[in-house]
């Protein structure tokens, strides 16, 4: 992957991201929560934005879209869908457009369910998910319903398990105490748990985390386990049934 991804930790639990693309030179940004740290990256490492890449119109993704790109120059790329409560758009894009960093090209899914035009943007070896997959969760349904979301995580389940889940928040531990709950025995999950615990413990990131692994311990994608439908009294049942009793508990966890 000629993509180089610097996380950027902003307001108390946001991630934003900068992808630069080794052979051009081209830098795009993904979420802005906040435009002063994602300046001091860029200036820290002499970089030029060119593109800022945004996937739900929730404030703490967008606040400081506006000063980055007055600041920077940069082209401002969003949902067609969602355009009307995002800042204003260089380019509105749908399901099956591409974007491009540099030299780099990328693919527009359309993730709705935590929002509805919720988008992502899968590259390659990389999907930038904000808060529909997330670090063993998933956004919380505030606008779509259990069977879109559910519709969202199964297509970005389908990605090649290498890739790597750059998600908008460092929720991972909160999450995995609630994926106990329904995957109790998962041995995959409980060492994961400890890593996290660890990883937070010494001040670290738990994100990106790898696909294959949100596979094996992700409570949200695993509904298709018999284990965890048994454990949610739900033998047998379709998985977006299931997928929704799980939010369902999640939501009062």
């Amino acid at each position: 992957m000629s993509l180089e991804i610097v996380t950027i930790p902003c307001r108390t639990d946001n991630y934003a991201y900068l992808v630069r693309d080794s052979e051009s030179g081209a830098v795009a940004v993904v979420d802005v929560p906040d435009a002063a740290p994602v300046l001091a990256a860029l200036a820290a490492r002499n970089w030029h934005l060119t593109d800022i890449l945004i996937t739900h119109h929730h404030t703490d993704h967008i606040d400081g879209v506006d000063r980055l790109k007055a600041e920077t120059g940069a082209r401002v790329i969003g949902a067609a869908a969602d355009s009307h409560r995002l800042p204003e758009l260089n380019e509105a894009v749908r399901e099956g457009d591409t974007v491009r960093i540099g030299t780099v090209e990328g693919a527009v899914l359309d993730v709705s369910g935590h929002t509805v035009g919720h988008i992502a943007f899968h590259f390659p070896g990389a999907v930038f998910t904000a808060d529909s997959l997330m670090a063993l969760g998933c956004g919380r349904l505030f606008e779509g319903d259990p069977a879109t979301m559910w519709t969202s995580l199964s297509k970005l389940a389908a990605l090649p398990p290498e890739t790597l889940v750059y998600s908008g928040h460092e929720y991972t531990a909160a999450n995995g105490a609630f994926a106990v709950t329904v995957d109790p025995d998962n041995t995959a999950l409980a060492a994961r748990v400890a890593e996290v615990a660890r990883a937070r413990d010494a001040g670290e990131p738990t994100v990106p985390s790898l696909l294959s692994v949100e596979l094996a311990t992700n409570p949200f994608l695993r509904a298709t386990a018999p284990e965890v439908k048994a454990q949610v009294g739900l033998p047998g049942a379709p998985d977006a049934e299931v997928f929704a009793e799980i939010r369902r508990r999640k939501d009062s966890f």
